[in-house]
C-alpha cells in the first residue's frame, strides 16, 4: 500500500503518543511500590552525671568551684553535705542540668553529693565526694577604711595582706577584689612595693571620686590558695561614703593655701613652706592626701637640732614628716617667705580653722617647689603615678 506524506506523519505522531503513555505508565507503577518496614528508633540516652571536684579528690581549696553537671536528665533533690550533716547551699540552673554551690565549704572537712538526675532514658543517682584542704598557713587581709566612714575625694583603698604574695599568685588574689559604687567610677587596682607587714594593693579612680558616692569593697579571699602565702583565712567587706569635695591648693610661690569646697574657695590663708635652698627641707610638689590629724604632735628632726617639739592643730599629708600645722614661730614670714623644715606652717588661729575641716582622703595639691612627691615619701603617693602607669601595675593588666 502506498502512503501519502501526510499519512506517514500522522502515524509517527501516534507512535510517539503511545510511547509517551507507556513511559508514563511505567513511572506511575514505580511510584506506587509500597515502602519497606520502618527502622526502629534508638532508645533515649540514660542520664550521666559529673562532679567538680571529681569523686575522691583530696586537699580541695574551699574557694575552688563546686558543681554538678548532668546530661540527658534534669537534676532533683541535690545536696552537698558534710560528714556532720552541715549542708552547703546551692542553686540549679533554669534548664535543670547544673547545680552550683553558693557558699564555700569549711577547711579539713569531707563532703558528699546526693540527688538524682531524671530523663526520658531513666534516672541515675548523684554520688561522689571530696575532702577540703587542712592548711598549715593562713593569710589575713585588712583595709584602711572602716564601715560607715566618710572620706575625701582622693582617698585610696588599700588592701593589706599580712604575708608576701608571690608575683605568680597576685592575679588570683586580685580577682577576689571588687569595688562597687553608687555613681559611675573608672578605677584600677595597683600593686605597690611590699611593706614589712606584707604585700599591699591600692585602688584609686582615674580622677577624684565623685562627691557623695557610696562605695563597697570586698576581698573574697576565704579558701583561696596563694601558694607560699597560704590560704585565705576569711573574707573582708567594708562600705563607706565619699563626702563633700574639698581640695587644698597650696602654692609655695605665692606662700598661700586655699581650701576649695565643692568648687568654691572657702578659706584663703598665708603660709610658709619648706626652705627651698636645702633639698632636705623642700616641701614636695604633687597631690598629697590627708592621712590623719591630731591636736598635738611631737615633732623631731635630730639632724636639725630638735626633738619632741609639740606642734598643734597638725594635719598629716605624707609619711615623710609633712604636716599642715600651727607654728607661731614663723608667723612673721607666713605669706612672704618659705623657711620651714618641709611642713606648711600657719598661724594658730588659721591652723585650727583648716584643721576643723580636714578629713582622711582630702587631696592637698602642692605646687611651686623643686622636689616632686614620690614613693620615697611614704605610703600614699598614689596620685603622683600617671594613670596609664597605674593601670599597668595591676596584676590583671
Amino acid at each position: 500500500m502506498r502512503w501519502s506524506r501526510q499519512n506517514r506523519a500522522g502515524l509517527l505522531a501516534a507512535t510517539l503518543v503511545v510511547a509517551g503513555l507507556a513511559l508514563s505508565g511505567c513511572a506511575g507503577l514505580a511510584s506506587a511500590t509500597p515502602p519497606g518496614p520502618a527502622r526502629p528508633s534508638a532508645p533515649p540516652a540514660a542520664p550521666t552525671v559529673s562532679t567538680v571536684p571529681p569523686d575522691g579528690t583530696q586537699d580541695v581549696a574551699p574557694a575552688a568551684p563546686i558543681r554538678i553537671t548532668s546530661a540527658h536528665g534534669a537534676l532533683s533533690g541535690v545536696a552537698l553535705t558534710a560528714d556532720d550533716g552541715t549542708p552547703i547551699p546551692g542553686t540549679v540552673s533554669p534548664d535543670g542540668l547544673t547545680w552550683t554551690a553558693t557558699a564555700p565549704p569549711a577547711y579539713d572537712t569531707t563532703y558528699h553529693f546526693t540527688g538524682t538526675a531524671k530523663g526520658p532514658g531513666g534516672s541515675v543517682p548523684v554520688t561522689g565526694g571530696f575532702t577540703t584542704a587542712s592548711p598549715t598557713r593562713l593569710f589575713h587581709v585588712s583595709t584602711n577604711i572602716g564601715d560607715d566612714a566618710v572620706v575625701g575625694v582622693a582617698a585610696p583603698i588599700e588592701i593589706q595582706f599580712d604575708r608576701t604574695i608571690p608575683t605568680a599568685d597576685r592575679a588570683a588574689a586580685e580577682r577576689t577584689l571588687s569595688v562597687t559604687t553608687t555613681r559611675p567610677v573608672t578605677g584600677s587596682w595597683a600593686w605597690l612595693p611590699d611593706t614589712s607587714e606584707g604585700s599591699r594593693v591600692h585602688y584609686r579612680p582615674r580622677s577624684y571620686w565623685p562627691e557623695n558616692t557610696g562605695v563597697t569593697v570586698a576581698a573574697r579571699v576565704y579558701g583561696l590558695d596563694l601558694g607560699k602565702a597560704g590560704f585565705g583565712a576569711r573574707d573582708l567587706t567594708t562600705t563607706f561614703t565619699i563626702g563633700r569635695s574639698q581640695i587644698v591648693k597650696a602654692d609655695a610661690t605665692t606662700h598661700r593655701i586655699q581650701v576649695v569646697r565643692d568648687g568654691t574657695t572657702v578659706i584663703d590663708l598665708p603660709a610658709s613652706f619648706g626652705l627651698e635652698t636645702d633639698p632636705n627641707r623642700v616641701t614636695r610638689s604633687g597631690i598629697h592626701v590627708v592621712m590623719g590629724k591630731s591636736q598635738t604632735v611631737l615633732m623631731s628632726n635630730p639632724a636639725y637640732g630638735y626633738n619632741d617639739v609639740p606642734e598643734h592643730w597638725a594635719v598629716r599629708i605624707s609619711n615623710n614628716g609633712e604636716f599642715i600645722h600651727a607654728n607661731p614661730a614663723t608667723n612673721s614670714v607666713q605669706g612672704k617667705r618659705n623657711v620651714t623644715h618641709g611642713c606648711i606652717n600657719l598661724s594658730t588661729k588659721n591652723a585650727r580653722s583648716y584643721y576643723d575641716t580636714a578629713i582622711f582622703g582630702d587631696p592637698v595639691e602642692i605646687t611651686g617647689t623643686s622636689v616632686p612627691l614620690s614613693a620615697s615619701d611614704g605610703d600614699i603617693y598614689d596620685w603622683s603615678i600617671p594613670w596609664a602607669e597605674w593601670k599597668s601595675m595591676s596584676a590583671l593588666a
